[in-house]
């Protein structure tokens, strides 16, 4: 085929890092095909059909239209001059009807002149709708999508028009139209609505923050206890519910985090004998260790390219989360609504949509305001944004997801919204200065509570939960402790002394609150007066009283306590069983051993494999030298001694 054959020359002509360039931006679609092992393979694969559907997705109105109309111009000019097939003889078999039918002569193509292409945009003169019309061909060419020929002239997919044939694509357009009505007033100006008091620095900032805390929590659940999916895909009501309550946050923003980790890879899901189930990977232990920045940075980056919107559910769905999107048009939604929202001025912004929709006179503005915001979104992915069913419910989700993540505030981008729209992989700077380094410290006060102004390091976190319960959280965090919290700690195999050691350790002055000592000790008195034993099962005690007290108790009747010596009761319920009964009538046992050593009880952390990487780095400059027929490695010229 001479287009196959024109891309195939234009690949040849390109130097490995192009080509590799060329690899990279191509991975999604690329990596769905075998490995070409050939220019004309990675020719042949650019210009699938499959590939195509995907490429013309992220295609900006300029370059759609460029496309667009060299595809017509190029089919009219092959529709003249190829023949019309043969019409079948009357009676012909059923063989020669397909043959007729499945003959596509309408699928040929010629190349066409540039000039051609201007003129049928109405940009033949120069100009800035010229300039526009350039660029996008030269964007064409550099992606693959477009060939030039020996003598100029352009090349483009025979698959083309089946793609956009249907489509109106409309009078040709430089620049994209404004994303703000016309006369639309800010912030200040904007009667009932008061001027925001923070920046979109701040917004962000703030997001962030609240961000890296709620997955901390949420991924720390499912370490402790591993998600299971249902047998037809994704996880149960229940479990969102389990999971939106230890991470602190809403249902849907639940199922986001979960499928952004997922994509991260800090879950996986795993099969067992029992059923599917989703739990942290290796790389979570890893990711804990990370600064803050470099922990969302990888979750923000999957979030661009995630073939889902999470928090949308369609009308007649069931809410859930960790299943395979297949939204291709999500991830062209996303940057089309935040390229439109960079050209937002400051204080010019509107407020976000609401949810669920309203037709109410109330919302009147929030609705107009979101139409226009498409307006301009559809100049930069014209497939991905109102040519899509759903698109203005879509859309709204899709900005509220990018609120919570950080990325828009006050109808405009966020320094780090501008950061993900240019560069996804390239978060970890923007982080570094919105989430100062984690504090290692915490404050100590006489009320048994301890404050973190600001955010704890994952260490003193884990401590601090270990003994006391987080009470409250904004720009500080608050654990309180209780006798019960300290038992909590106590359980795990501190004692008073190592307890008060640890907390003294991480606090700011250095010293512990009187209250807090005595609490400390208080509990580490009452705790293991009795111990139970892994027989079926035993408790015993030293204080012959307390055993009697036990015995009488109607709280505990469950158990079948019966003395057995003034020191010793059985119990007809397992160890765990007779534990968790002890504790909730108010006792604080301590499980031993039969040995008669303290057994420490630690909660379970489960793990799985961390998938492999998808990708090498450095694979697509070796393809490209590979395809090029270069060696693997640039031979370095041999050095040469001076006279």
């Amino acid at each position: 085929m001479e287009g196959l054959d024109t891309l195939t020359r234009s690949l040849a002509q390109r130097t490995p890092e192009q080509l590799a360039a060329l690899l990279t931006r191509h991975a999604e679609p690329l990596a769905r095909r075998p490995a070409p092992t050939q220019l004309r393979g990675l020719a042949t694969a650019l210009w699938s059909y499959e590939t195509l559907h995907h490429l013309v997705l992220h295609l900006d109105h300029p370059r759609l239209q460029v496309l667009a109309a060299t595809a017509r111009i190029s089919q009219e000019r092959a529709g003249r001059d190829a023949p019309a097939p043969a019409a079948p003889a009357p009676g012909a078999d059923y063989q020669s009807l397909m043959a007729h039918r499945l003959s596509f002569p309408h699928l040929a193509t010629e190349p066409v002149p540039p000039e051609d292409v201007y003129a049928a945009l109405g940009a033949a003169a120069p100009g800035p709708e010229r300039s526009a019309a350039e660029a996008a061909l030269e964007s064409l060419y550099a992606d693959g999508i477009a060939a030039p020929g020996e003598d100029g002239a352009v090349v483009v997919p025979p698959r083309v028009p089946q793609l956009l044939a249907a489509l109106d694509l409309g009078p040709f357009a430089a620049h994209a139209p404004t994303p703000v009505p016309d006369g639309a007033p800010g912030h200040r100006d904007r009667p009932g609505v008061p001027a925001p008091r923070t920046s979109p620095h701040d917004e962000s900032q703030t997001a962030a923050a609240h961000l890296a805390t709620t997955l901390e929590r949420l991924l720390a659940s499912l370490a402790g206890q591993p998600a299971a999916l249902r047998k037809s895909g994704g996880l149960t009501l229940r479990e969102i519910k389990r999971l939106a309550k230890a991470a602190g946050t809403t249902e849907p923003h639940t199922r986001l985090l979960l499928d952004l980790a997922l994509a991260a890879d800090l879950i996986a899901l795993t099969r067992s004998p029992s059923g599917i189930t989703a739990l942290p990977t290796g790389a979570y232990d890893d990711w804990l260790g990370s600064p803050p920045g470099s922990r969302l940075a990888p979750v923000l980056a999957a979030w661009s390219g995630l073939w889902a919107v999470p928090t949308h559910t369609p009308f007649g769905e069931t809410p859930t989360a960790l299943v395979r999107g297949h939204d291709r048009h999500a991830p062209a939604l996303r940057y089309a609504l935040l390229a439109a929202l960079a050209d937002v001025p400051p204080g010019a912004g509107a407020p976000l949509p609401p949810l669920p929709p309203t037709e109410s006179p109330e919302q009147e503005d929030a609705r107009t305001a979101l139409r226009h915001l498409l307006r301009a979104a559809d100049w930069h992915r014209p497939l991905g944004v109102t040519e899509q069913p759903m698109a203005e419910e879509r859309a709204a989700h899709t900005l509220h997801e990018a609120a919570h993540l950080g990325l828009i505030a006050h109808g405009t981008l966020t320094p780090l919204g501008r950061a993900l729209l240019t560069d996804p992989g390239s978060l970890e700077e923007p982080l570094r200065d919105l989430l100062p380094p984690p504090l290692e410290q915490a404050h100590f006060q006489a009320d048994l509570t301890a404050v973190v102004p600001g955010r704890p390091a994952a260490a003193l976190a884990e401590l601090l939960a270990s003994a006391a319960d987080r009470e409250s959280e904004s720009h500080a965090v608050t654990w309180r402790f209780t006798p019960a919290s300290v038992r909590r700690a106590l359980d795990t195999g501190h004692t008073a002394d190592t307890l008060h050691d640890a907390l003294t350790t991480v606090s700011a002055t250095g010293t512990l609150p009187q209250p807090l000592g005595y609490l400390l000790q208080d509990a580490a008195r009452t705790h293991g007066r009795m111990r139970v034993l892994p027989a079926a099962c035993c408790i015993r005690s030293d204080d012959e009283a307390l055993v009697g007290e036990l015995a009488a108790h109607r709280a505990l009747r469950q158990l079948g306590l019966r003395a057995i010596a003034p020191t010793v009761l059985v119990s007809n319920r397992p160890p765990a069983a007779t534990l968790d009964a002890l504790r909730a009538a108010g006792y604080a046992p301590a499980l031993e051993s039969d040995t008669g050593t303290t057994t420490v009880q630690r909660l379970p952390s489960h793990r799985t494999k961390t998938p492999a990487p998808t990708r090498d780095p450095g694979a697509p400059l070796l393809l490209a030298r590979r395809l090029l027929g270069l060696p693997a490695e640039p031979q370095e010229s041999p050095r040469t001694g001076g006279g």
